[in-house]
């Protein structure tokens, strides 16, 4: 199952998946890769199905930090009829960006006054903004 890689070599993998409306409402996708377990996604439609089968493919080769070994897709084909199959790409480059537990400096101009009381009032000014801004923008 497992290449045993513990890095990426490569900027992109491509995984067979497979496409399965069959238990959902007709035209909403179950994206299931055979040869990566935990990896799925679910879309309206094929494109937001590879989309979010993509996002499910690169969360797991992050988080698991292994390659695993790809079937050839005809036989996934033959143990998926009347399924969609098809390969989906996963850009390690761009998951490992998203996936980054980054923070970054910003420079922000408040009252004085509030300031002051804030400081007193041992208030972190970072995981306010950090807070306000999460509920800001949910």
């Amino acid at each position: 199952m497992y290449k045993g890689t513990k890095y990426y070599k490569e900027k992109f993998y491509t995984y067979p998946a497979v496409l399965d409306d069959s238990e959902n409402e007709k035209g909403t996708y179950t994206v299931t890769f055979p040869d990566v377990p935990g990896a799925i996604g679910e879309g309206k439609g094929i494109s937001e199905a590879i989309a979010s089968g993509k996002e499910g493919l690169e969360s797991i080769l992050i988080a698991s930090n292994e390659l695993y070994t790809n079937s050839p897709i005809e036989k996934v084909k033959k143990d998926n009829p009347n399924k969609i199959v098809t390969y989906i790409l996963a850009d390690m480059e761009e998951a490992r960006e998203i996936t980054k537990p980054a923070t970054v400096k910003k420079n922000t101009t408040i009252p004085r006054d509030l300031a002051i009381k804030g400081e007193k009032a041992g208030v972190n000014f970072s995981k306010l903004l950090t807070d306000a801004l999460r509920v800001k923008l949910s």
